[in-house]
């Protein structure tokens, strides 16, 4: 059966599976969106105690029950529940996809994503950077540059090896077509390394992966059988 197109919103959730470098001529493909501008901050938020329980979905229970939880406010993500594990769950939004994907702006992506150690490290203050860029400014060329600028000012961490997260939420809501739901997933984040290294483009593989220059990783995703409450995932993703 031939996999459906997929596209992440956790962003780098949340999150599109596209290459995030066309961020810097994104204002000249906004006329081609259905979403060519920021909706008005309320459509992006969520009831507090409705996040939370969406956010601990990406993992499983035994993952996710002592995991620190952070939620979106109208001043960018704070943390709502602190955490035992070292594991932070967040639901990330439209801008933690590709500048260039023509969902960045849609209001109605909902990314439950949950980071082990690693990834939480070092994509957080990445999560944080974007969310308060585009919270000032709605403008997805200034996030771009303000992501850049917190690199360059040592404000990220360097990525660790291990680092991954898991998006297996039956609730995530990723794309507005057919299949928005796609698979229970692991992603991967790694460093200098080309996605042919772990098989992404070969015939029959199922690793899936791109390049993100502004996130300066290559991400790799793996589709599972499972979601997050143990029932099996179908293969049309829903």
């Amino acid at each position: 059966m031939k996999r459906k197109p997929f596209r992440v919103a956790a962003f780098r959730s949340l999150a599109a599976v596209a290459v995030l470098s066309a961020g810097w001529q994104a204002q000249a493909q906004d006329t081609k969106s259905p979403y060519p501008v920021m909706a008005s901050v309320d459509q992006y938020l969520m009831d507090r105690t409705a996040e939370i329980a969406l956010a601990r979905s990406a993992a499983p229970d035994s993952i996710s029950r002592d995991a620190e939880v952070m939620v979106l406010t109208r001043h960018g993500f704070e943390i709502a529940e602190k955490g035992k594990n070292q594991f932070v769950c967040m639901v990330e939004r439209s801008w933690s996809a590709g500048t260039d994907d023509p969902g960045f702006w849609n209001p109605r992506i909902r990314g439950p994503i949950c980071f082990n150690p690693a990834g939480a490290r070092y994509n957080i203050p990445i999560t944080i950077k974007r969310t308060e860029a585009v919270l000032a400014t709605q403008s997805k060329t200034e996030m771009a540059k303000a992501v850049d600028a917190a690199f360059e000012k040592k404000e990220i961490p360097a990525l660790e090896p291990g680092a991954m997260c898991f998006m297996m939420s039956k609730q995530q809501y990723l794309s507005d077509e057919g299949g928005h739901h796609w698979h229970p997933h692991l992603m991967f984040f790694v460093q200098g390394t080309e996605a042919a290294a772990w098989g992404v483009g070969f015939e029959g593989s199922p690793v899936l992966g791109f390049e993100s220059p502004v996130d300066r990783y290559t991400l790799f995703l793996v589709p599972i059988a499972k979601w997050s409450d143990g029932t099996m995932a179908h293969t049309d993703g829903n």
